[in-house]
């Protein structure tokens, strides 16, 4: 299952629309929100999203690109990886 299984991180200066806009593009992706923890540390949003692409018509390049299209416009960093990637990553 986690091959159809994506980890988006967001991080950047907090403002309003962040978690709306990043939300927005992985509903136009049909990209499906399993889990979503965010928080703010002194002014700092970082928010951590695991995504489903199993039902969606879109490659995860497709998605990758368009999260990082958004994460500029917002002025953010946000990093797309397949979990069963992020998972090996840290089991060394």
């Amino acid at each position: 299952m986690s091959d159809q299984q994506i980890i988006i991180t967001v991080s950047g200066v907090d403002k309003v629309g962040i978690v709306a806009k990043v939300s927005a593009v992985l509903a136009e992706y049909e990209v499906n929100i399993e889990d979503i923890k965010q928080t703010l540390m002194q002014g700092h949003f970082v928010m951590f999203m695991l995504g489903n692409i199993e039902k969606s018509k879109f490659s995860f390049k497709e998605i990758k690109e368009a999260l990082i299209q958004i994460g500029e416009e917002l002025g953010m960093e946000i990093w797309v990886q397949r979990k069963e990637i992020f998972d090996n990553m840290h089991n060394i």
